[in-house]
């Protein structure tokens, strides 16, 4: 009877010795190829070399060895047809019934300090995508196997059925072709990066599950967490989970909206959000007082909310996190006495993150539309105060433009509509996705009202109106940062002008919508 015949040749050796004697055990023999040979070959395990089968040298430092017809004539013969096995047998082409094969560890390279260009493309596998792609298209009759995961699968298949079903092996070529999809995207990124080219002709993206999620937004829709497949050290994705139950879809959202808000400041800063939009943001000279800070801004909406910290999370910080209740804390560590006090509370989730590693101004953001996906830089923009334009007569104190600093960089974190009311060391008040400016700025002025002697106020866009520049003014609130660049500016200067208002014109729109 004629064996059946396996070919493996793996980067990643996990399990491929228990793998192999199976498979002789089940009465295959085994084609290999370089460390994967030398490997089975110092377990005592029978191979025969790709060069016996190809009668040609690996040549080209190895870069070719596998792309030969006795190779893929063998995997893509169709088993069932006549004129295939005819020029199979007339060309001495032997069926390979199973391939195991991952790849060169391209990912890994790219991810290694100082890496070259050339070290990225020798760890660029051809022969390995290939076979997997040509097993895979003939998963009639092969067996396609790139996960160590999957080995004790295929052998129990084997031992119980005789061979894998057509279904599994439909499975695992569908596994395989979506690990050379996402391996060919990992290279094209990295190549699309090396020549800068910005609006390349299609998108191709690759992410790894991270999570399946108990459910979407809502009960009723499924969810799953992706990652980078090239992580990004400062994400959601990247942090390491202490305690509590697992994540949301709704707290990922959150979560990760607290971490573009914190990467805004290098002072000690805590930030509450809900609901993707910040509640409280506040900075202290300690991490304590910034979460003292963050918390008078809103102590209602803070409760059941997302807390990011910038800081080790201390015993006296984690005391009064611990008086609320909190969704989930975010910090960079949280001592040995902190992490006890709060691990006291069963659900409440626990990361760790490094807050050092910030997002580059390049990266990129993608939101799904019907039918199609909007991509662009994210909003990282630092603003320069010296670039702002003091339009109104009035000056700012030095008090009410470091409170002005902060503001600005509170808003562009807010919904739009966005206005926030803050002084220098803390939101007072939060206006978020309203309609119109003026419903935001009421409501801002409305949460932070006892404040607002001490307050300034940001705007994310231009008053396309003077009204509420107006209704600021009435309330004795004497500083706004805003864009600019309606064309009834004037009239909101005239305004400021009107009530003794400081306004500063920075240029730059921070929609978020």
């Amino acid at each position: 009877m004629t064996k059946k015949r396996a070919l493996i040749s793996v980067s990643d050796k996990t399990g491929i010795i228990e793998f192999s004697k199976e498979l002789i055990a089940l009465g295959f023999e085994i084609v290999s190829t370089g460390g994967t040979q030398k490997v089975l070959s110092e377990a005592n395990i029978a191979t025969i070399g790709i060069e016996t089968v190809t009668n040609f040298p690996e040549m080209l430092d190895g870069r070719v060895k596998t792309l030969h017809p006795k190779i893929h004539g063998g995997l893509l013969g169709k088993r069932s047809d006549t004129a295939h096995v005819e020029t199979m047998k007339h060309h001495e082409i032997k069926a390979i019934d199973l391939v195991c094969v991952n790849l060169y560890p391209f990912k890994e390279t790219i991810q290694q300090p100082n890496v070259t260009e050339v070290e990225a493309i020798e760890n660029i596998d051809i022969g390995g995508p290939s076979m997997l792609r040509s097993a895979s298209k003939n998963f009639e009759s092969v067996t396609v196997v790139i996960d160590p995961c999957d080995y004790k699968k295929v052998i129990k298949q084997m031992k119980e059925e005789g061979n894998t079903t057509v279904k599994i092996r439909k499975e695992l070529a569908a596994k395989a072709f979506r690990h050379t999809a996402s391996y060919d995207a990992l290279i094209a990124d990295y190549l699309t990066k090396q020549v800068e080219e910005l609006n390349q002709e299609s998108l191709t993206l690759t992410f790894d599950l991270k999570q399946e999620l108990r459910y979407g937004e809502n009960g009723h829709q499924k969810a799953s967490f992706y990652g980078s497949a090239v992580p990004s050290p400062f994400s959601i994705a990247s942090a390491e989970q202490l305690h509590g139950k697992e994540l949301s879809y709704n707290n990922i959202k959150d979560a990760d909206a607290c971490l573009r808000i914190i990467s805004e400041f290098s002072a000690p800063t805590a930030v509450a959000v809900k609901h993707m939009n910040p509640c409280g943001i506040g900075n202290g000279s300690t991490i304590y007082n910034a979460f003292l800070n963050a918390y008078k801004s809103d102590p209602i909406s803070i409760f059941g909310g997302i807390i990011a910290l910038n800081r080790e999370v201390d015993l006296k910080t984690a005391e009064e996190l611990g008086k609320i209740f909190l969704e989930i804390i975010i910090a960079p560590k949280f001592s040995k006495e902190a992490l006890a006090v709060l691990s006291q509370k069963k659900n409440i989730r626990l990361l760790e993150l490094n807050m050092t590693e910030q997002k580059d101004i390049a990266e990129k953001e993608y939101v799904s539309v019907l039918g199609g996906l909007l991509v662009q830089e994210m909003d990282t923009l630092v603003e320069e105060a010296a670039t702002w334009k003091i339009v109104t007569k009035r000056q700012p104190s030095h008090e009410e433009l470091e409170a002005m600093i902060f503001a600005n960089k509170c808003v562009k974190h807010v919904k739009s509509n966005a206005i926030v009311l803050a002084n220098k060391e803390r939101t007072l008040g939060v206006g978020a996705g309203q309609m119109n400016r003026v419903g935001s700025v009421e409501i801002a002025i409305k949460q932070g009202q006892e404040y607002v002697e001490e307050a300034v106020l940001a705007s994310d866009a231009f008053f396309p109106m003077p009204d509420s520049v107006e209704l600021i003014g009435k309330q004795g609130i004497k500083a706004i940062i805003q864009p600019g660049g309606s064309i009834k500016d004037q009239e909101s200067i005239d305004m400021a002008d009107k009530y003794g208002i400081a306004m500063i014109f920075t240029n730059v729109r921070h929609f978020k919508h």
